[in-house]
């Protein structure tokens, strides 16, 4: 099971670092991934990490601004986000993925995020 947290209310232009933690074990997938949702839209594609290698890809809409690493000793990865926008505003989720990226599981219950002036 993931979890998720960090999530708040911040202006345009802030930072915000969200956490995601296996909880009751090692996180023993291929990568961990990084979604969110919007009001009324589908869930996105944010960022991804293979876990072992350290390997990261971006959305272009974030590329730049948001970093995602992990710390394997505790089990958790990170999405640091640098420089929010309006339109960053969306429930934060992470997820368990396979080698392809087109798969994940063990989705957490999602952080949300609000950007506003």
């Amino acid at each position: 099971q993931l979890v998720e947290s960090g999530g708040g209310l911040l202006q345009p232009g802030e930072s915000l670092t969200l956490s995601c933690v296996a909880s009751g074990g090692t996180f023993s997938r291929f990568r961990m991934g990084w979604f969110r949702q919007a009001p009324g839209k589908e869930r996105e594609y944010v960022a991804t990490i293979e876990w072992r290698r350290g390997r990261t890809l971006y959305s272009d809409s974030v590329k730049g601004r948001f970093t995602v690493s992990r710390d394997e000793a505790k089990n958790t990865g990170y999405l640091q986000m640098n420089n929010l926008k309006p339109e960053d505003t969306a429930i934060y989720f992470c997820a368990a993925g396979d080698i392809t990226g087109k798969h994940y599981t063990n989705w957490g219950q999602g952080t949300q995020v609000t950007v506003s002036s």
